[in-house]
């Protein structure tokens, strides 16, 4: 992948041929060494083209470390025990600093440019070729638009000529640069290209995967509504390049909320062949990934290696892999248990890394705080979203690593079968904070050393064989781990599979659910409604499916419940933005969307500004304030260093093409 302006046109080795297969076919990848700019000129040169853009995906959605900058600062992520300065200098509250070199949002940059060049290549070209449908050409049309809506979000304003002229297919090295401001951005590029595409692609995938109709409407009605909140501009934050907040058109921010309201009920309306899961749990469930909630994933494969785009059996922490997930997954194996009451002849590990939803790999570099258990997902009785986001009970699975101990001994010298539960994080706080620090938590060992019993300073409740942690006592060391986007396999048999190689699952990018909530945002906003869809009605909708429940997957039982009159009845009468940003947490909580949602509604700075934790050191369970300093100074990244570095410019001008923030660093 290039990573400045001097596009060669040469793509890399894991950009691939795309299928002429029908709709029910998936992306039938051919790696190909190099791609001339005359090869765009080819009907197979087009159709490489447009699968190149697919696999490009997989360079920012799944890729840890820009996982971390769409997380990690706000009020659904923080720093965890084994981060390092990539995750604490996103966090703002003063274990590092955020800066050009430092910011991870550089793979967006990185991997958006090339993709976009690539997309002006066949947009240019196609017509040439004369046998690409315009569906083809709306494909290119889609992808351009979506990489410059996560660029303008993120960076602000930026460049639409990459050296040939706006959205021009540039095939000559240039090392010069000039940004647009925010309203061209979205006027000549990112509205165009999404209203062509909602015309020209179709209601169902030409493969399994493919950009269709419903999900174009989705990416336009949330552009409409960023761009609203943008031109709107309620708490001054500072835009970049420095440029009045005007539309072009003279249209104000009240023609985009009614926009954005009018395309997200058009897609809902006109869904083709998606819709709502019937419940939350089946939306994540890792083997019913690609479900018709789903309207855009970067795809990933346990039956291939060069498919899928990593190692099958070990990850190395790098882009194409799929390894978000590893991040907010603290080291359950550190638990402890043992083969005989008195704990002095054989202590074992009772939960081994296992290649299912519920474990995989854990790298530490994040942790949820305590207000997301104690506040966001406040209701764990009637709402399904808590049981279907996080694993809160750790399960032995010794048997599967070889030990043959037909049971153990767990917390209060109780005997545990394989399956049964080890550590349990709770609902709830107990009405007598627990002493974790208790004489029954630890041994003596013949050195007269105190050991404690369960290896992570859990506490234990009479009659319970599993230890338990408090939601108030959640640690950057020890948390709940995030089910929704753990790993999965089939090929595990009676083993603990290959835990340690990167998530061979999709990783999802946009679901159809987010129509309506762009729906009831636009609606707060001041958009006028139909009769029976403001945005009480469609937060219902949505809290509705939340109240229904078919499986209990923390107690791992069935469990045929609907709560959905509850739910609904609990939904205030008045919706806010707030409120509606507290419904978004808890339906998309660790998926990604966090900080571009606080950004887009200003509310970055006052929401994300203080969090509970309790410390990173063993039994640390002593939770503190911490205090962040976020400015609306803060809310645009900083351009990368490598594409300063990368430019032929006078420092001035490198400079100047910098974020105000950074300019001086």
């Amino acid at each position: 992948m290039m990573r400045y302006f001097n596009i060669k046109t040469t793509l890399a080795a894991s950009l691939l041929a795309f299928s002429l297969a029908g709709c029910s076919d998936i992306l039938d990848e051919e790696p190909r060494s190099i791609y001339e700019p005359g090869f765009f000129k080819t009907e197979k040169g087009v159709m490489g083209g447009l699968t190149s853009m697919y696999a490009h995906l997989r360079y920012i959605y799944g890729y840890g470390y820009y996982y971390n900058a769409c997380q990690n600062g706000t009020d659904e992520s923080t720093w965890g025990q084994s981060a390092d300065g990539n995750f604490k200098d996103h966090d703002f509250s003063g274990v590092g600093t955020l800066t050009a070199t430092t910011s991870r949002a550089d793979a967006l940059w990185n991997n958006a440019f090339p993709n976009i060049n690539t997309a002006s290549g066949i947009i240019e070209n196609a017509t040439e070729v004369g046998t690409i449908s315009d569906a083809l050409v709306a494909e290119a049309r889609f992808f351009r638009a979506f990489d410059y809506f996560q660029l303008v979000q993120t960076f602000g304003g930026v460049p639409l000529d990459l050296g040939a002229g706006e959205l021009k297919f540039n095939t000559t090295t240039s090392r010069v640069s000039k940004r647009n401001t925010v309203p061209e951005v979205y006027t000549k590029a990112i509205f165009p290209d999404l209203l062509k595409a909602v015309s020209d692609l179709p209601d169902a995938g030409r493969v399994t995967g493919g950009v269709t109709k419903t999900l174009a409407r989705l990416t336009l009605a949330k552009a409409y509504l960023t761009y609203a909140w943008w031109l709107e501009n309620p708490n001054n934050v500072p835009t970049y390049p420095l440029c009045d907040r005007v539309d072009p058109d003279g249209k104000t921010a009240q023609w985009y909320f009614q926009q954005a309201y009018d395309v997200a009920v058009e897609g809902i309306d006109n869904p083709g062949s998606f819709g709502l899961q019937p419940t939350y749990y089946d939306v994540n469930l890792a083997s019913n990934d690609r479900n018709n909630e789903i309207l855009l994933y970067a795809d990933h494969t346990e039956s291939s290696e060069l498919y899928n785009g990593g190692n099958l059996s070990w990850g190395n922490g790098a882009a194409p892999e799929n390894f978000a997930y590893w991040m907010q997954n603290w080291s359950y194996q550190s638990i402890v248990s043992s083969a005989n009451e008195d704990w002095k002849v054989e202590r074992l590990t009772p939960v081994s890394r296992e290649a299912v939803q519920a474990l995989g790999r854990p790298w530490v570099r994040m942790s949820p705080p305590i207000g997301v258990f104690v506040e966001t997902f406040a209701d764990k009785t009637n709402d399904s979203r808590y049981d279907g986001t996080f694993t809160t009970v750790y399960r032995g699975n010794w048997d599967k690593a070889g030990k043959t101990n037909e049971f153990i001994y767990n917390a209060n010298e109780l005997k545990v079968y394989p399956g049964e539960p080890i550590l349990s994080f709770l609902d709830q706080d107990p009405v007598t904070p627990f002493d974790y620090n208790a004489e029954n938590l630890f041994w003596i060992n013949d050195k007269n050393e105190r050991i404690n019993k369960s290896g992570v300073y859990a506490a234990a409740i009479p009659g319970r064989a599993d230890w338990v942690i408090a939601p108030s006592n959640i640690s950057r060391r020890t948390f709940p781990g995030l089910w929704k986007l753990g790993m999965y396999r089939t090929d595990n048999g009676t083993g603990l599979g290959s835990p340690n190689g990167g998530s061979t699952r999709p990783f999802n990018i946009a679901k159809f659910s987010e129509l309506y909530f762009v729906a009831a945002e636009a609606a707060v906003k001041g958009a006028t409604t139909q009769a029976g869809k403001s945005a009480r009605d469609f937060i219902n909708v949505i809290r509705a499916r939340a109240g229904k429940w078919r499986w209990h997957n923390n107690g791992n039982v069935a469990k045929v419940e609907d709560n959905s009159a509850a739910m609904v009845a609990q939904t205030p009468a008045s919706i806010t933005i707030d409120y509606i940003l507290a419904e978004r947490s808890r339906e998309y909580y660790g998926e990604g969307y966090r900080w571009f949602d606080l950004v887009r509604t200003q509310t970055w700075h006052t929401i994300a500004k203080t969090y509970r934790i309790c410390g990173p050191d063993l039994g640390d369970r002593t939770p503190i304030t911490v205090e962040r300093t976020i400015t609306v100074n803060d809310y645009l990244r900083p351009i990368p260093q490598g594409q300063l570095d990368g430019m032929e410019m006078t420092p001035a001008e490198k400079k100047e093409y910098q974020n105000p923030v950074y300019q001086e660093q």
